[in-house]
């Protein structure tokens, strides 16, 4: 996993590439091969996509659907 350090810049981290992610399903659900061919020109390999999309449901940003089968961007509010 390419965490930003001494040695990796933030622009070549995972961590950058979250809001590409993010961006595409902020408006709806999709599953996670639509995702992929909507990001896939934007990352190195399938190997950080599925990095990213550990990161976000680790982060809870993400959730599967399970009625959808889609992935759906979660939106937290400040109560």
């Amino acid at each position: 996993m390419k965490l930003p350090n001494k040695i990796i810049k933030y622009e070549d981290s995972i961590i950058s590439k979250f809001p590409i992610v993010l961006s595409k399903i902020n408006n709806r659900d999709m599953s996670v091969l639509e995702l992929y061919k909507e990001v896939s020109e934007k990352l190195e390999n399938i190997a950080e996509f599925v990095e990213i999309l550990c990161c976000l449901y680790s982060l809870n940003k993400i959730e599967l659907n399970s009625v959808s089968g889609g992935l759906h961007y979660v939106e937290r509010t400040m109560e």
